[in-house]
Formats: structure tokens, sequence, C-alpha cells
């Protein structure tokens, strides 16, 4: 029996990432085709726009405000979808519960429980309710530490950012660029658990103890239930947040203004000098030598900061400030991240850079609703402090030595 256990534990790991990769490979092969659908949508609706309108703030607020910043995350519905259905079906048949009684040994490495392992793959889903779910842990030391290790595991919100970038600079190997990025998270997970186990808490009172669920079919009604319930979060987001914060930001790169710039479509240049000196380029611009180490300009700080909120807003932003002027046409998001900037003549996103910047959005600061959930569920602010800090702190590490070493090679 005992040897049985050990060869589960030894092809579990194995069959898990498979699963993984299988996962991430249809969540950007087959949610590509929807995808392009509602960008000719999107693309569509800003053009119409375009030419309807006459040049002005009100046509600069629908076309590049709304549009470029909430189209530029609606786009990315079929992929969360797609992760969804695989997420709904490894937990409605079963195998979630089974994958944590044969990752009790892997855990217990690293200073956890089986029972750790479940709320930890949530997190790939969501990150509020995998802490929420921390509480099914009876060992309080083991709790703190799954829920503060949690925010590394990379959540849906994500989703938009990796395949925007992934597809823009690594479209031939996306699901091992997806899979390698949630690897890095697992990875600094454990390594974070085990100095947190070292350091903070020494002491372990439970042992792993777990009722394993028979295997069992999912049903379609219970799957697709699940998915509308994402899908409907996902849809109030964007007509609620991300409408909110992609008007806000439009508003702080838009402004100050004068009078001529209103009356005549700009030269990109133009834009370009004009955003820099915006309410929010000045915010930027004093940001910047923060993350200037990591390959990042002021456009970019600015939309880590907006992903403080909720990570797609990154998307939206980023939407937003490279909206640019009607003189680059219907270059869709991708070209405008690659095309030279107007001000300094090189692309403000190389394949490096896009690597920096996903490594240091996968593992910095967590959103503000999962900040609250691990105060609510740790019972204490300290440890919402805690998360913020150091998970800031490893992804400037991590970005920086990816960037910098990476400069020196290529």
């Amino acid at each position: 029996a005992a040897s049985d256990v050990y060869k589960r534990q030894v092809i579990g790991f194995p069959i898990f990432l498979f699963l993984m990769w299988l996962m991430f490979e249809a969540t950007f092969v087959l949610g590509a085709y929807p995808m392009e659908w509602i960008q000719s949508g999107v693309d569509w609706l800003s053009s119409f726009f375009s030419e309807t309108l006459s040049p002005g703030p009100l046509k600069d607020l629908l076309v590049d405000g709304i549009i470029g910043g909430v189209g530029g995350v609606i786009v990315f519905l079929p992929n969360i979808l797609i992760l969804y259905l695989f997420i709904s079906v490894m937990e409605d048949s079963g195998y979630m519960a089974r994958a944590a009684f044969i990752m009790d040994k892997i855990m217990h490495k690293i200073g956890l429980h089986g029972k750790s392992f479940i709320p930890l793959v949530m997190g790939f889903g969501c990150n509020v309710p995998a802490i929420m779910a921390c509480r099914t842990i009876e060992s309080r030391s083991s709790r703190l530490i799954t829920i503060l290790i949690n925010p590394f595991m990379s959540c849906s919100a994500r989703l938009p950012i990796y395949v925007l970038l992934i597809g823009t600079f690594f479209p031939r190997h996306a699901s091992f660029v997806f899979l390698a990025l949630y690897l890095l998270g697992i990875i600094v997970a454990v390594i974070s658990a085990k100095l947190l186990r070292k350091f903070l808490f020494k002491t372990d009172e439970t042992p792993f103890v777990m009722e394993l669920p028979p295997y069992r079919m999912p049903t379609m009604k219970a799957t697709l239930r699940h998915m509308w319930g994402k899908t409907e979060q996902y849809l109030r987001k964007m007509g609620g947040i991300i409408l909110v914060a992609s008007i806000i930001v439009w508003f702080l790169s838009y402004f100050p203004r004068n009078e001529a710039e209103d009356l005549r479509p700009l030269t990109v240049e133009e834009t370009a000098m004009q955003q820099q000196n915006s309410y929010l380029g000045k915010l930027g611009q004093w940001i910047a030598p923060a993350v200037e180490p990591l390959g990042f300009n002021w456009k970019v700080s600015i939309a880590l900061i907006s992903g403080t909120a909720a990570k797609e807003l990154i998307v939206s932003t980023i939407g937003v400030l490279y909206s640019e002027s009607e003189t680059e046409g219907n270059a869709n998001l991708s070209q405008k991240l690659t095309a030279p900037n107007p001000l300094t003549g090189e692309p403000d996103f190389t394949p490096l850079i896009a690597i920096s910047f996903m490594i240091f959005v996968l593992l910095y600061f967590p959103c503000l609703a999962s900040i609250a959930a691990i105060k609510q569920e740790s019972g204490s602010w300290k440890w919402a402090a805690f998360s913020v800090i150091y998970n800031t702190g490893v992804a400037w590490v991590c970005a920086f030595l990816v960037y910098q070493i990476g400069s020196l090679l290529f």
C-alpha cells in the first residue's frame, strides 16, 4: 500500500503539470479565435466613432478612454472562460482533492500539509476565495503560511496581461511561456513557505487528515453555472471599476491641454509629448526611477499602480495610454506596443521587457480585495502589510535580475 501511494505521488506531479500545460494551450489556441472576433468588433466600433465624431474631448474620451480601456479588456473574455472551464472540471470531478492527497509528501517538505494544496490551486482562478478557503486548514501556522503565499499563484485577472504580451512577443511558444510563469509563481511560493516556516512559524500543530471523495463526472449544468458566475463577475468589473478607472486614466493623461490641441488632430509626436506633460505623465515620471532598472517607462509604472485595485486594470490602462492619435490608423494594441516611441525612437516593449513586466505583475502587490481577504482571514493588518511589502520586494528583485542579466546576455 505504501509503494502504491509512492507511485501515485511520483506520477501525480507530472500529470498535474501536463493538465496545466493542456489548460494553457487550450486557453491560448482555442481562445484566439473568439478573441479575434471580439477584437474586430472593438476595432469597428472605434473606427465608427473616429469617423463620425468631430475632433475634441468627447471623441477622444469615447475612442481612447472608454473603447481603448474597456475594449482592451473585453477581448480576453474567451480566454477567461476557457480557464475557468478547466478549473471547474478539475474541482467538480474530485481531482483537486485527490491531487491534494498525492501532493501531501511534497507539501510537507515545504512545511505545509496536503490540504494547503487546494487553496493554492484555487488561486489560479482568484486569490480572494482561495485565501478564504484556507480557513479549512486546522493548523494556524500552516493556514497563515498558505494565506501569505497564495497571491503568488497567478490568478485569472493576470491572464489578459499574459495573453497580450505572450501573443505579441512569444506566439510560437505561448503555452510554454504560460506554464513557465505559473511555475515561477509556484517556485517563489515554495521558497517563501520554507522561509516563513523557518523564521516566523517554527511549529506545526495538526497532522494532515483528509477524506477523499470519489471521482465523478462533472455535470454540464454545474460547469456552465460556474463559468457563467465568473463571466458575470468579469462583465461587472468591466462595467464598473474598469470603466471608471479607464475614464480617470484618460482624464489624467489628457489634461492639461490648450484649446488649439482640442480643435485639430494631433500627430503621434504631439500626442506623446502632451501625454508626457499631463497630470498622469508627471506622476509617472516621478515614479519611473524606481522601475527603470526593470526596463519600464512611466506609462508602465502608471499601469502597475492601477493594477493594485484590480489586475485587469493594467491592460485597460495600457490600452488608454497607447491609444495615441488617429494618425496611427487601426493598429491594434500589440502593434502599438512594438512600434517605436516617437520621442525615443525605440519601442517601449521588447521581448526582454515583456518577460520582466510579466514577472513583476505575477509577483507584486496583491489586489486590494486580496489584501482585505488576508486581513480578514489572518485577523490582523500586520500580515496584510507584510504581504504588500514582501511580495513587491520579491517582484522587484526577480524582475531586476531577469532584465539586467538579460540585457548583458542579449
